[in-house]
Order: C-alpha cells, then structure tokens, then sequence
C-alpha cells in the first residue's frame, strides 16, 4: 500500500508540473502558442524528473549514504552537463517543428541567462531528491528506532517482573515463618491466602495490565496476610473506593511495594504502629496513597534487599511515561510517612 501511495504522489506531482505551463497560461495566448510554450517547456521537465530519479533510485542510495560522496558530486556535475546538453537537444527539435504549428516562432537561440537558470534548476532537483531520500531514510531510522524501544522497554519490564516475584515471594515466607513459630492455625491460614497470592502472581502477573478490581483483590489478600502476623497493638485502616467489577486496566503488582515498605517500616519494635491504605479511581485516575508511622530500620536489619521501591519507580515511567505523579516523604515531625501515587488516564 505504501509503494502504490508512493507512486501515486509521484505522478501526480510529476504530471502537475508538466501542466503548468497549460494550467497557467495567458488567457489570450492563442493554442499554437500555448501548445507551443507546453511543448518547449516539457523537455526541461522530463529532463529534470530523469535527474531526479536516478538520483533518488541509484547515486543517493549507492553513493551518498555509503559516504562515497566525490563519486556523488562528480557524477551530478556529468548529469547537470548531459541535462543540458538535452534542454539544448529539445528546444532545436522543438524549432524545428513549431513552424508547422506557430509560424510566428522563429528559431531563437537561447540566452546566457536560461543556461544559468538550467543549471540551477538542476541543481534543486538534484537537492529536492536529496531532501526526499534524507527524509524517508530518517524516518525509517525513526521506526526502527522506535521498534527497538518497544522491545527494550518490554524486555524491561519482564525483567523487572522476574525480579519482583522472588523478591515478593522471600519477603511472604519470611512472614509465615515467623508465624508458624507461635500459632501453627494462623500459619495454616497464612498459606491459604500466600495461594491467593501466588495465583495472582503466577497468572495475573504476566500480562502486560490487569483489571483494577483484581489488584485491589490482591492487594486485600496481602493485607490480610500481615494481619495475622502482627499484634493487635498495629493499627490498619484500608479504604478502598474502587467498585468491585472496575475493569480500568493497571500494571500489575505495581502498588505492593509500598505496602511491603508500610508494613516494614510501620511497625515500633514494641510491636506498635499505625498503617493506611487509601485507594480510589475517578474517570481513570487511579490514586493510592499509603500512610505509615516511620520506624526506619535499624542498621542490623537485613530483612529485603531495597529493590522494590527501585523497581516502582522503574515501572511507573515504562508503563506510564508523563502519566503519574509521586510524592513521598516524611511529615514534619518526622512520625509519619507517606507515598501517593497518581496514575492519569491522559498525559498530565
């Protein structure tokens, strides 16, 4: 479809400028001149259009781009020579059959200032097939460039998946393995939802985005989760303002590390703390925003390795490049911390 068009735009510009001359005539040019000036006009167009296209056809592509540039120039100056060389050839032919159409055309020869006028139109057409090559070969450059970032950023992103499940999965045993040393009937039910989790995981977590209302479903599991290992002293809240059959397609996992960092970070070493999980949607923005007391780890705890904010970060401008807003941080007294994440329907 592409060559067809192509071809077609050739003819008609090509036919376009071979019509001037009859398109754009004196109205009270009577036809033997008309056709007169069409007729002499017509061996500069088709001279012009045989320079253009063995430019475009064969010197560009076979000279040019393969940076044999003085065998380009020099074989342009044979080709404007040889093209006057025809314009010349046309005209003489031309007067010789003009008579019988418009006997008022003698044979004049042409003025110095029309041999300049030929070069220089030679010379542009050479340019303008010049310019046209230089910009389809850009273009090209562009699509494939493009091609390889979408390739790039897809390879990307399931490595950052194959990253995040172990990482996700270590974190989830590490739970139950504390859970199973004071109460084997929460560890039982522990692995109950770690299955819950693990389908969504394994299946959900392979696609590309999923349905918002499955992410919110996991992300209940997972809350549910960590209510079982902490002590009652550990406030939850959760608010979740999103309809239970909400299709608005998210990324995967893409909120479960900062509900790993609030349930890391939240929690005293007294076994206190205070964690909320707000999320909602509004005609395509997803928001999430969670709130934790800030208990930092101590310079002993080794528990995670701090990839998974990393890997927020790298997802959200994969996924969502100029879509999202993300703010975090401390409030002032330093007793609380926040992470808002904003995902827009349109570029924001």
């Amino acid at each position: 479809m592409n060559n067809k068009r192509n071809l077609l735009i050739h003819v008609l510009c090509w036919g376009f400028v071979a019509c001037m001359p009859l398109l754009f005539g004196h109205s009270d040019d009577q036809w033997p001149r008309t056709l007169h000036h069409f007729l002499r006009s017509l061996g500069g167009t088709l001279t012009c259009a045989l320079l253009f296209y063995i430019n475009y056809l064969w010197l560009i592509p076979r000279l040019l781009f393969k940076e044999r540039r003085r065998a380009f120039y020099l074989s342009n100056v044979l080709l404007v020579v040889a093209g006057m060389g025809l314009i010349y050839g046309w005209w003489l032919l031309n007067n010789h059959v003009m008579p019988a159409i418009d006997p008022g055309a003698g044979p004049r020869p042409p003025r110095l200032p029309m041999f300049f006028y030929n070069i220089i139109m030679l010379a542009l057409v050479v340019g303008l097939a010049i310019a046209v090559r230089m910009s389809q070969r850009w273009q090209h450059l562009e699509e494939a460039r493009r091609e390889a970032e979408r390739s790039r950023t897809e390879a990307e992103l399931t490595n950052l998946r194959n990253q995040l499940n172990p990482h996700f999965l270590l974190n989830t045993l590490n739970n139950i393995y504390a859970l199973i040393a004071f109460d084997t009937d929460k560890a039982q039910h522990a692995v109950e939802e770690l299955s819950r989790l693990l389908r969504h995981v394994l299946y959900d977590n392979q696609q590309s985005f999923v349905p918002l209302y499955k992410e919110v479903e996991f992300m209940n599991n997972y809350v549910e989760l960590m209510r079982i290992r902490v002590t009652d002293h550990v406030h939850i809240d959760t608010h979740i303002d999103i309809a239970p059959d909400d299709a608005t397609p998210i990324a995967p996992l893409i909120f479960i590390s900062l509900v790993e960092n609030a349930f890391k970070h939240g929690i005293a070493p007294d076994g206190s703390g205070h964690i909320a999980i707000e999320m909602s949607q509004h005609d395509g923005d997803i928001t999430c925003c969670i709130t934790n007391s800030n208990h930092p780890k101590r310079g002993n705890d080794k528990s995670g390795s701090g990839i998974g904010l990393e890997q927020v970060g790298k997802r959200l401008e994969l996924m969502y490049p100029g879509r999202y807003t993300w703010e975090r941080g401390t409030t002032d007294d330093k007793t609380m911390y926040f992470s808002k994440i904003v995902i827009y329907s349109h570029e924001h």
